[in-house]
């Protein structure tokens, strides 16, 4: 493919040079770049792309994209200025890899809480109704039965459209993907043409990146605004933010609600540990999911299903049949009937809401014993509102470390326990060490309990200094319990 062609579709300021010059690869990593490769420079968070322009170069790069020219310009190699370095990417890959999202429907799933059930549940689905798919989640990466270990939400735009190309090329018909609020205001999904876009809710979370909840608000917003007219944009009423998600969204206009009249509703009809009795579109149907949160989840997909063609029936048997994704509201018994739920809950509503689950299915005979971090290098002020939805919603509280990065998380762990108001104090302990937080949980609780392990749910290392060191929630409780699998 020559420059000409993958420059079509991107407004371009100006291009230098010979447009015809043949291209073999698109990279924005000098590092990677070899003989034939366009280099695309990008302003990121930590470094500038322009810096490596001559590296490039030197590696064989025939063609560079940029914000500004590098000094002094270099000869017998295209020169392409660009308004935005990474929006280029996404839209030069997207040409380069032949517009894969043409090839297939794209639903991308927005939102604090609930993304990756979303999008694991519509792939899942799917998977069951037949058809080829692909999913980009938090979690992995999965063409149809392949899969990958996810590195990040959403990753960089260069990955996500080869992975599509993976995708058409084995004949999927639909991808279902979660969009961050990064993955957005950083134009990772800059390329991708998508059939529709689910909204989850929006809560307190990545203030550290965003500052203000309000700037927040408008990189979500920046997924709706670009969905085309012929697109779907599906937000949930029951969060105040519904409808200003979408309000400048050219794409069609649909909402689900747990609460208030929508489009799509749902109520709870039964809830157990083992599952719920839901009534979607006045239709009973049983679910192996616990929590309002999850049957909002369960309406977001059924009404996506539909909204992508296919018969409601048909969907309300399959949901029947769908199991939780790992890591959320995931139950393990022990022999003496304690029952310890790990769940990925790392903000405050998301933790709020799975202790209200839980307060709706006790008898109020046994305890609540919650343990729960707050991640380093992430937004700080939420770290005490953690500790006071832990202290409301349980009867007893241990505050540990989850996944410090390059904190102290004995820091961390002070920092939640400003959130300790003095009469709270007798029922909440600190206890730095996960493992040991756990094992002091597992002790604290009689036969019948109910012990919540929050924050890392699916996650199987405890990120300390850039190392990810093996930790599992799940396996750490089945040793306490003295389950051997």
């Amino acid at each position: 493919m020559n420059l000409e062609l993958l420059l079509k579709n991107i407004d371009c300021l100006e291009v230098k040079g010979e447009p015809s010059q043949k291209i073999t690869s698109v990279e924005f990593d000098s590092r990677k770049v070899a003989p034939g490769a366009v280099f695309i420079a990008q302003r990121g968070l930590h470094a500038d792309g322009h810096r490596f322009i001559p590296a490039a170069i030197k590696s064989g790069a025939v063609a560079v994209v940029c914000e500004e020219y590098p000094v002094p310009e270099p000869s017998g190699v295209a020169l392409v200025k660009v308004e935005n370095g990474m929006k280029a990417v996404g839209q030069i890959a997207s040409a380069f890899y032949g517009f894969p999202s043409r090839k297939m429907k794209v639903v991308g799933v927005t939102g604090t809480n609930g993304k990756t059930s979303i999008a694991t549940l519509l792939f899942r689905l799917f998977r069951e109704l037949g058809y080829n798919v692909g999913l980009i989640s938090t979690i992995s990466y999965r063409i149809n039965e392949i899969e990958e270990t996810a590195s990040q939400t959403t990753p960089d735009a260069l990955k996500i459209q080869q992975l599509m190309a993976k995708m058409a090329d084995a004949g999927c018909e639909f991808c279902f993907m979660e969009v961050s609020s990064h993955a957005a205001h950083q134009h990772r999904i800059a390329g991708i043409e998508f059939a529709g876009g689910i909204f989850t809710n929006i809560t307190h979370d990545h203030l550290d990146y965003h500052k203000t909840f309000a700037e927040y608000i408008k990189a979500k917003q920046l997924f709706f605004n670009a969905l085309s007219e012929s697109a779907f944009a599906l937000t949930n009423i029951d969060d105040k933010n519904g409808l200003i998600m979408v309000q400048n969204s050219k794409a069609r206009k649909i909402t689900y609600s747990n609460r208030a009249m929508a489009d799509f509703r749902c109520k709870v009809l039964e809830t157990h540990f083992n599952g719920m009795l839901l009534s979607i579109e006045g239709k009973e149907v049983w679910t192996r999911f616990v929590g309002n949160f999850n049957a909002s989840n369960l309406l977001a997909v059924y009404a996506a299903a539909v909204n992508l063609g296919q018969d409601s029936g048909e969907v309300l048997t399959r949901i029947s049949n769908l199991e939780p994704v790992k890591g959320r509201f995931q139950t393990i018994r022990s022999e003496d009937g304690k029952m310890a739920i790990v769940d990925y809950a790392h903000t405050p509503d998301a933790l709020k809401n799975v202790l209200k689950a839980i307060d709706g299915i006790r008898t109020g005979n046994e305890q609540v014993i919650t343990v729960v971090g707050a991640g380093g290098d992430r937004d700080k002020t939420k770290r005490p509102e953690m500790a006071q939805e832990a202290i409301l919603g349980s009867d007893k509280v241990v505050l540990t470390s989850d996944n410090p990065r390059t904190e102290d998380p004995a820091q961390i762990v002070k920092d939640m326990e400003a959130g300790v108001e003095p009469q709270w104090k007798n029922k909440v302990v600190s206890i730095v060490n996960r493992h040991e937080a756990i094992k002091t949980a597992v002790l604290l609780s009689r036969p019948g309990d109910i012990i919540l392990i929050a924050g890392k749910g699916h996650e199987n290392y405890q990120d300390v200094n850039g190392v990810k060191h093996h930790f599992d929630d799940v396996e750490e409780v089945k040793k306490c319990f003295g389950i051997e699998d």
